[in-house]
């Protein structure tokens, strides 16, 4: 149940439907990881379909598009509604009350738009032998990031989305969805993927920091726009680790 649960919250795949945010929360989060892994098998399978036809500059901003798509825009979101409601000098419950407001404002419309730049030319700087593997493990690492936030900071809200993720995640979730994040960067990247998974701790550690600060907690916005950007992170990571020629 945990991995069909997982894949109806983060992606529009065709699976069993129908299981509550209670069921959700208590099941899906230690699977999250494992849904990155079938996301990015999915995005190196087009990416070498789409490279027979296409120029690499092309392919990769179709590879961006098809994992918005994948993930029904779920996390974007999270980040537009974020970059929104930190915008200015505002209480808490100020921020809260933005964040919950399903429209766009314009600041969001715009850091969305520069966030989105900074990841299509971050993944179009990586080289061509690196890319297959990037796309594995970004889909993957960024989903743990959304379970490293679920565990360790506290909720800022007594209701809403994310509750039921913060309810349902324990030292026996957070291992096993740490273990693959770290077994697949590994594997992949060699001891390159320590680096990896450290960028992205270091960032999303940041970022949830001042989010706590901010809001006096975490909620759903806040763990989408977490997703996000430990994915530009890897993204940045491994474009920096090949340019430095620190890839073997």
């Amino acid at each position: 149940m945990g991995l069909l649960a997982a894949l109806q919250f983060l992606t529009i795949l065709p699976v069993r439907r129908g299981f509550t945010s209670e069921q959700i929360g208590r099941a899906a989060a230690a699977w999250f990881p494992i849904v990155g892994i079938i996301i990015g098998l999915i995005l190196v399978g087009l990416h070498y379909v789409l490279h027979l036809l296409l120029p690499a500059g092309l392919v990769n901003a179709l590879l961006l598009v098809a994992l918005v798509i994948l993930s029904g825009s779920l996390h974007l979101d999270g980040l537009a509604d974020t970059i929104d409601g930190m915008a200015g000098h505002r209480t808490p419950e100020q921020r809260l009350e933005i964040m919950s407001d399903s429209r766009i404002g314009g600041i969001g419309a715009v850091g969305l738009f520069l966030f989105l730049i900074l990841e299509y030319v971050a993944l179009n700087s990586i080289p061509e032998k690196w890319l297959p593997y990037t796309l594995l493990v970004a889909p993957a690492v960024s989903r743990w990031a959304m379970v490293n936030a679920i565990f360790t900071y506290p909720y800022a809200k007594p209701a809403g989305s994310g509750k039921a993720f913060k309810e349902g995640v324990s030292w026996k979730v957070f291992l096993p969805a740490t273990l693959v994040a770290l077994l697949v960067a590994v594997v992949l990247f060699q001891v390159a993927g320590l680096v990896i998974i450290a960028g992205a701790w270091v960032t999303i550690t940041l970022a949830a920091l001042y989010f706590k600060r901010s809001l006096h907690g975490l909620t759903g916005d806040t763990y989408g726009a977490i997703n996000e950007i430990a994915t530009v992170t890897v993204f940045m990571v491994v474009s920096a680790l090949a340019f430095n020629h620190w890839l073997l």
